[in-house]
């Protein structure tokens, strides 16, 4: 293919991208009711599964720090359309999230026809691997981080005068990006599987900064947790297990790339 024929397909790749988010955006669009009351504004109710686990296990431990029985907010609408951009805004993330698997797939049959045999028979995997990792991390925001975030905030007071009514969009804002940004950031090993092979990344750099990742999980995890070391550890627990894999999966990566050079170096030209 031309230089030109490759642009032609790139601009196909995301024309398709785009119509399989603008079918998510519908069907999310379509659907509000389930939508918000079931999905995005849930973690608003004391009685939300993440809650009424953490309950649990602070009767089982007896730490009652981590139970939640209310959340010392309001919601209001400012805006005159702010609802129905709310809804718009949540609708467009809602798509992305769907179509995310088919997104992966169609980038992968853009660059796939440009690697060899070998190599896009050992990739094969990546597209479920990608998709996996994503609903993972989304599952993991939604259900993890983005509750511990609205309790704290939610119950966060500089002085009991002053009542917490938070704006509609700031409440979706949390809800939203954190979950779709974690999905993201489960998508670590892949990206450090794609820097390894280019030669950018590997498991000597990953574990010189092993520390400092580490460091940096906790503090986000203090941030979003409330004052007890169980929610930090419940938080922080599978970002730090996530890191080792990457890791792993980086020094694996290398001695796959050394054996098959050494194997290229040792046959007759």
């Amino acid at each position: 293919m031309t230089f030109l024929e490759h642009l032609e397909e790139l601009r196909w790749t995301l024309v398709r991208s785009a119509i399989a988010i603008a079918v998510g955006f519908l069907l999310a669009f379509i659907f509000k009711s389930f939508l918000f009351e079931h999905i995005v504004l849930a973690a608003r109710d004391p009685g939300f599964i993440t809650y009424r686990a953490l309950c649990w296990v602070g009767e089982r431990i007896g730490v009652q720090a981590i139970c939640i029985n209310e959340l010392g907010f309001t919601l209001q609408n400012l805006p005159v359309s702010g609802q129905f951009m709310t809804h718009m805004t949540v609708a467009f993330i809602a798509g992305f999230v769907l179509a995310f698997p088919y997104i992966v797939w169609e980038f992968w049959r853009f660059i796939s026809p440009g690697l060899h045999p070998t190599e896009r028979g050992s990739m094969r995997w990546f597209v479920l691997a990608a998709s996996l990792l994503f609903v993972m991390g989304v599952l993991f925001g939604y259900y993890m981080l983005a509750p511990m975030s609205v309790q704290f905030f939610g119950n966060y007071q500089v002085s009991p005068s002053v009542a917490n009514n938070f704006a509609l969009e700031s409440f979706i804002g949390i809800i939203t990006q954190v979950t779709v940004w974690t999905g993201l950031i489960f998508e670590l090993p892949l990206v450090v599987l794609i820097l390894t092979r280019a030669g950018l990344v590997g498991p000597k750099l990953l574990r010189t900064y092993r520390k400092h990742a580490f460091v940096g999980i906790l503090v986000v995890a203090a941030v979003l947790t409330p004052p007890d070391i169980i929610s930090q550890l419940i938080v922080s627990g599978p970002l730090m297990l996530l890191y080792e894999g990457s890791i792993m999966l980086s020094a694996r990566t290398e001695r796959r790339m050394l054996r098959a050079r050494t194997v290229s170096a040792q046959r007759p030209a």
